[in-house]
């Protein structure tokens, strides 16, 4: 018999610091899991943690690859513009009141690279649409809710394609217990201290106040205005509901809300983006006014043009965040093929929709006041990597005092 290529001791840990780190379940709390069938080994663990934890009801939402590629290749030509919008709406009930949310990622991030792009991007869009009332309540921060991931073999093997399949789901999975810092024999002490680090840079961001980051490196000469009365995040943060959480599991990104026209300069990509299946490669965008006015990639450039018409928002920026070039998952050298490592990789912007959390009292402003203090609305939220160890950032205050945040990728301070 075979080894299992995937640590079961380390699943376990996984799954155990997923629903007291990443979502810390309140008692009674019903938790909404969705994830894809090859990840059903730590939905299982997830489950029985939760239940462990006092959860009220756990509902998993499951997805297959062979049904999602089904629909691609025989699906009716009108049906790609329509979603299950009766599926998020009844999300969008259980999150108003006060259900948390898991996601696990564990399929391939380029499942649909061999489909007709014309149909992923119309699915998309519909999908969208209609998840719209359940992503504003994660958007908001009106909830606990975080994302994990699981070794996927076909994931695996797409980032290791000269491996079989058992030494690549191993390499993956030791990969991700890795980042997600669940190695060692006590994994909620190692995030503790990780969230205080993480805390220690975002309180020395927020006493800075800075109105503007610039960003200067090859291909890259960029100033992104803040938001005015903008907050840094960074590892655990609270919820509108109380619950202290960490959303992202990993997590090594300190983060805030851009000024949607306030951006202007040219940025080039650091990393591929692996969007919908599709990898778009060497991104260069040019901001005029906060509006993304020109965009390029070497290959993928469609998907990018059809990404950023998908509302008027996603033309702009919703998010900007700060990672070091030596972060953990950066000195892997790997390429994951997955936003949630690979933005933890680098920093990074995001296009398209704002998180209300990155304001002075944001769980108290309306919709109009955050667009007032410049932030953006958009169906869309799509990170990409504009970090590496060439990039410099200064923050200017408003009086145009620049102070150094990043030299060649790293901390300054």
């Amino acid at each position: 018999m075979s080894k299992d290529p995937i640590d079961p001791a380390a699943l376990d840990r996984l799954a155990e610091v997923a629903v007291k780190v990443g979502l810390n379940l309140q008692p009674g709390q019903d938790l909404i899991l969705t994830a894809p069938t090859t990840a059903l080994p730590l939905v299982r663990r997830i489950a029985a943690a939760a239940y462990r934890a006092g959860a009220g009801v756990v509902t998993p939402i499951l997805s297959d690859a062979e049904v999602t590629l089904a629909r691609y290749q025989h699906g009716h030509e009108e049906t790609f513009d329509t979603a299950p919008n009766w599926l998020y709406n009844g999300m969008a009930e259980a999150y108003g009141n006060n259900a948390a949310r898991m996601a696990i990622v564990g399929d391939d991030p380029m499942l649909l690279a061999e489909v007709d792009a014309a149909k992923v991007a119309r699915a998309g869009k519909a999908n969208s649409i209609a998840y719209k009332p359940a992503l504003s309540k994660i958007s908001n921060f009106d909830i606990n809710w975080t994302i994990v991931s699981y070794p996927g073999t076909e994931w695996a093997q797409r980032m290791f394609p000269d491996l079989s399949a058992e030494d690549a789901t191993a390499k993956l999975a030791d990969a991700i217990f890795a980042a997600s810092r669940v190695t060692g024999t006590d994994a909620v002490a190692e995030w503790t201290t990780h969230n205080a680090a993480l805390r220690t840079r975002t309180q020395w961001l927020n006493a800075q106040r800075f109105d503007a980051l610039h960003y200067t490196g090859p291909g890259t000469d960029l100033t992104i205005g803040l938001a005015d009365d903008h907050e840094w995040h960074g590892g655990a943060s609270e919820a509108k509901n109380g619950v202290m959480c960490n959303p992202n599991m990993p997590t090594e990104e300190v983060f805030t809300t851009p000024h949607a026209h306030r951006v202007n300069g040219t940025v080039r990509a650091t990393k591929p983006l692996a969007h919908q299946g599709n990898l778009i490669e060497h991104i260069e965008m040019t901001f005029k006014d906060g509006r993304a006015v020109s965009a390029t990639a070497s290959s993928g450039e469609a998907n990018l043009i059809k990404l950023i018409d998908t509302d008027e928002g996603a033309r702009r920026l919703g998010e900007v965040a700060l990672v070091p070039h030596s972060s953990p998952i950066s000195a892997s050298g790997l390429l994951f093929y997955n936003t949630l490592f690979d933005e933890n990789a680098s920093c990074h912007i995001a296009l398209g929709q704002c998180y209300s959390k990155c304001f002075l009292d944001g769980a108290t402003l309306t919709e109009a006041e955050i667009s007032e203090k410049g932030g953006n609305s958009s169906m869309i939220h799509v990170d990409w990597m504009i970090g590496s160890d060439e990039i410099d950032i200064d923050g200017i205050k408003p009086d145009g005092t620049r102070v150094p945040v990043f030299r060649k990728g790293e901390w300054a301070q």
